[in-house]
């Protein structure tokens, strides 16, 4: 059993990294006892998982069917670990997919704290303003913003966050603060990430909404460099308050339509389909819905 144990996990790991020898490290094996470890599974189930070559190691077909089965294994044996131990002795390794400014903006800040009452466990933060492919890099939650689309996997939202237009002084100085969301079109619009492109804006005001088409003139593929480059007087852009409080406070960035009510965007946790949350994961997400 401790054999066939191994095999899912070198096997797993191999996928992840695309690499042996990464794999060898990462479990403290030599390169040649993961390759035998690989050869022997794909010998005992009569079909080839992993393809090489000089560069890297990718799944096959059938090796991406069977990734999939391993991982929850692996997931499920590690749930019941955790399960057994109490929180108190959380462990392993927690892979999560977030947007980079939700990374540094709130979490890396806050993360001191959760991190002092798990000594033991790691995180994995993958971060991108794309959506990632959860199955395929092995993640355990994503935390994702906007509405949900109907894709089978299990979600939480975590919070709804307030959205405000924002600018530089410097640059509502030079072009003058719009009073209105038509006038928009007279201004340098930043639209980041690239997904936010195709969504138009909607304003609030005395139970009357506008809505307006947006032409960005900067496009950026995340919504922190959409925040660096409002400070420094490129144009105005929509951001979540809690993303930009810093900007706010030392006054690099101040409201750029402060009449007008911007729709929120909600906050998820984004589970694999047909996983149950592992512990570790709804400790994490409570800790993050906190800190919002």
């Amino acid at each position: 059993m401790n054999d066939r144990f191994q095999e899912l996990m070198v096997f797993v790991r191999a996928a992840d990294t695309g690499s042996f020898s990464a794999t060898a490290r990462d479990l403290g094996l030599s390169q040649p006892s993961v390759s035998r470890i690989v050869s022997e599974l794909e010998t005992r189930l009569g079909i080839k998982l992993l393809l090489r070559s000089t560069r890297r190691i990718v799944p096959t077909e059938a090796g991406v069917a069977f990734l999939r089965k391993a991982r929850q294994i692996l997931y499920d044996l590690e749930d019941a670990d955790e399960s057994a131990r109490g929180i108190d002795s959380l462990r392993g390794v927690l892979r999560v997919a977030l947007p980079s400014v939700l990374c540094i903006k709130i979490l890396i800040p806050g993360l001191p704290l959760f991190l002092k009452d798990h000594p033991q466990l790691k995180i994995e933060f993958l971060t991108s303003d794309n959506m990632q492919d959860l199955v395929a890099d092995g993640v355990d939650v994503a935390i994702r913003f906007g509405k949900m689309s109907d894709s089978g996997f299990g979600a939480r939202k975590l919070a709804s966050l307030e959205r405000m237009l924002v600018a530089s002084p410097a640059y509502l100085a030079e072009r003058g603060a719009p009073q209105a969301p038509a006038e928009l079109a007279q201004h340098d619009l930043i639209v980041g990430p690239l997904v936010a492109a195709n969504w138009p804006w909607s304003f609030e005001r005395d139970g009357k909404t506008d809505t307006i088409k947006v032409e960005p003139r900067f496009l950026l593929n995340s919504a922190e460099a959409a925040i660096a480059s409002a400070c420094h007087g490129l144009g105005l852009a929509r951001a979540a308050t809690l993303m930009c409080r810093d900007e706010l406070a030392s006054g690099q960035l101040v409201p750029a339509l402060p009449g007008y009510k911007l729709e929120p965007v909600d906050l998820h946790a984004v589970y694999p389909a047909g996983r149950t949350p592992s512990q570790k994961v709804r400790l994490f997400t409570s800790f993050l819905s906190q800190l919002l």
